[in-house]
């Protein structure tokens, strides 16, 4: 039996409307080893040394494919593809003129995206019986904007770099929501705010002002 959540959607456009999504509860995660041993005590006929041996090769032949740059399609189930992404420290290029050309050793292989099968989708449905685990709303901060901006500020000052987690344990807010306020701080010019690093690498540090002409 699998169990929904009713997912408070964090208002980002300020519209004022409380939105929601459904997702499914995590229950728990099954490992390799155990999906082994579902899929050789399930009436296949098959032992688990033969499982194991099956889906190890498969999983060893899909990373070989995917290197190569093709898609794979398991009928009834969905296809692979591999994606392209940029190493540390690169930052993107584009047809601008002059502007910097990247190479193969600037990219790496960063993820694989699955596409599942219209099919497997059904088959999911068909056998799920949904029922309700409750209802998350989202983290909302004691604080106003003002208010928070200045704890922002004052840790900084005492800090000299504060991360997103850190603005989350100020605030109280989430994760989300506090990724997207820093941001608007740091767009703001009378905030102080500025940041360094990109990715998971961002920290925010304090706005260094420009030095008078004399």
């Amino acid at each position: 039996m699998a169990r929904y959540i009713k997912q408070e959607l964090p208002d980002l456009r300020k519209t004022g409307k409380k939105k929601a999504y459904y997702r499914l509860k995590t229950e728990r995660k099954i490992d390799f080893s155990q999906f082994v041993d579902f899929v050789s005590s399930h009436n296949s006929g098959i032992s688990r040394g033969e499982a194991f041996r099956v889906l190890m090769h498969a999983t060893d032949t899909l990373a070989e494919l995917l290197a190569e740059g093709y898609s794979v399609t398991i009928d009834d189930m969905g296809t692979f593809k591999a994606t392209v992404g940029l190493v540390e420290d690169k930052e993107m290029d584009s047809f601008e003129e002059g502007s910097p050309r990247l190479n193969a050793r600037s990219l790496k292989i960063d993820g694989v995206s699955f596409q599942a099968d219209k099919k497997l989708i059904v088959n999911v449905d068909n056998r799920c019986d949904l029922k309700r685990a409750g209802v998350s709303r989202l983290c909302r901060s004691p604080f106003t904007r003002e208010e928070r901006l200045h704890k922002a500020q004052e840790y900084l000052k005492s800090h000299g770099a504060m991360k997103v987690k850190h603005y989350m344990e100020l605030t109280g807010l989430s994760h989300t929501v506090a990724a997207k306020e820093l941001r608007e701080f740091e767009r703001e010019a009378t905030s102080g705010i500025s940041s360094i690093g990109r990715f998971a690498g961002k920290v925010y540090v304090r706005r260094m002002e420009a030095p008078k002409r004399r």
